[in-house]
């Protein structure tokens, strides 16, 4: 059977106090929009339906290709809302699974039973419901005698022996699409907000006389709908308990998980350690037994296996295998480290490529850089790769040995196994094996020559 996901998406948030759509807030670096859909993507082969309103432009450029959007212009409830998408969804679906952009903890495994539960039923309608001691002002869901549900009764109408209930309705739905179709223009108004509500389709049914059946969750972080900043911070919480759980049981340690922070999109190798206050971010992959933190953010970055980064930032870089970073590095977009490379506290590499094995040790800033297998940039070195109007590239090439505080005035080569002086101002090429020196600096003879001079 043709299942189709509709989202509601479509409020402005107004509790949420921001000038940002609710939708388009972040959880867990995804705005709360994006998990819904991908989530909605686990279980229909269509695209799934996005009703909008509030924001709409920014909504759907977010979401971007793959989502199908119809526009809510008034606000008049879930109902209504629903029915937007009846142009577009009636006839091509016999199921249609009916969720919210503001609840992101969802799980494709709670909606798959859900879908299911409908296949089974013989009446146009299963939902979705909570069992827990505190009701939160949900409505009661009221059974039957042979367990269907007769009715849900909402919080500030119920009878006491209604208020002692413990299941609730969470709001989400699964209809036969024909039926619903049919009936979703039928549902009258209420009043006083005068809005057209999902919730009547139920009692519609029951009268008919057809089955309405409910998939019962003991999950309330599940079904946490966000409201206000409150509500966003403990879907954050549950959120990252759920991600750190998955990896810590992949074989990941982690010293403090309530204190590391995993993105959605991050993978992790076996055997790697995460220190707190570990911020992983992004298309972010860390391979096996790496060391990472504490105190360290990487973002969109490859990190290879057996790597370290202390108290460092990693931006849309790359560190291959053995590799390491810190304290207090700083590796921006285009930086890469190659096999064995290291790079010490204070340094900072941006569109550079440290060679294998190389090193820098500290308080140096390498820009559109090269740098070869082995080599040495000593303590203080600068590439002046920026001239006011372009930037310029520096090869440092095999073996060489930047002395400390050498200011390399790109552009600029420095020779396989050539050395330069402490403090010197390299603005020209330097051949492979010399040593140079001075401001500005100079060739003066060859590492051994210099040597036996000096005996």
């Amino acid at each position: 059977m043709r299942v189709a996901v509709v989202i509601l998406a479509a409020g402005e948030g107004t509790r949420m106090r921001s000038d940002l759509p609710k939708v388009l807030h972040p959880l867990g670096g995804r705005p709360l929009v994006v998990h819904a859909v991908e989530t909605a993507r686990t279980l229909s082969d269509q695209p799934p339906v996005l009703v909008v309103g509030h924001g709409r432009e920014a909504v759907e450029e977010t979401v971007g290709e793959g989502v199908t959007t119809v526009e809510q212009t008034e606000q008049l409830g879930t109902g209504h809302a629903v029915l937007q998408a009846r142009g577009v969804l009636r006839g091509r679906a016999d199921m249609v699974l009916v969720s919210y952009a503001d609840m992101p903890l969802l799980t494709a495994e709670t909606l798959g039973r859900l879908v299911q539960r409908q296949r089974e039923n013989r009446g146009p309608i299963t939902m979705l419901s909570l069992i827990q001691d505190n009701p939160r002002g949900f409505g009661r869901v009221v059974r039957d005698e042979e367990g269907g549900v007769a009715a849900i009764v909402e919080e500030a109408v119920a009878t006491p022996e209604e208020l002692v209930i413990r299941e609730l309705n969470a709001g989400v739905y699964c209809f036969d699409g024909p039926w619903l179709w049919d009936h979703i223009d039928q549902i009258p108004l209420s009043l006083p907000k005068e809005e057209y509500y999902l919730t009547d389709l139920v009692g519609m049914a029951v009268q008919e006389g057809l089955k309405v059946e409910a998939v019962a969750s003991r999950d309330a972080d599940e079904l946490l709908g966000i409201n206000n900043r409150v509500h966003l911070s403990e879907a954050e919480r549950v959120l990252r308990r759920r991600i750190n759980e998955h990896w810590m049981l992949s074989g990941v340690t982690m010293i403090d998980p309530g204190n590391t922070y995993v993105g959605p999109d991050v993978t992790l190798g076996r055997d790697t350690t995460l220190y707190p206050q570990t911020h992983l971010r992004g298309e972010t992959t860390v391979g096996a037994g790496c060391v990472i933190g504490p105190n360290t953010v990487i973002e969109d970055s490859t990190i290879g296996d057996g790597c370290r980064v202390t108290l460092s930032v990693v931006e849309e870089a790359v560190m291959e295998s053995g590799s390491d970073v810190g304290p207090f590095g700083h590796l921006r977009r285009g930086a890469r480290l190659c096999e064995g490379a290291h790079v010490g506290n204070f340094g900072e590499l941006k569109q550079s490529t440290l060679g294998p094995g190389a090193k820098m040790g500290h308080f140096s800033y390498l820009g559109d850089a090269q740098v070869g297998a082995g080599a040495n940039v000593g303590a203080g070195t600068i590439t002046c790769n920026y001239d006011g109007t372009r930037k310029h590239p520096t090869v440092i090439e095999e073996g060489a040995f930047i002395g400390s505080d050498t200011m390399l005035v790109a552009p600029v080569r420095v020779g396989k196994g050539a050395k330069t002086g402490a403090g010197a101002v390299v603005t020209r090429d330097i051949p492979p094996g010399v040593v140079a020196y001075g401001v500005p600096a100079r060739v003066h003879g060859k590492d051994e020559e210099r040597r036996d001079d000096e005996a």
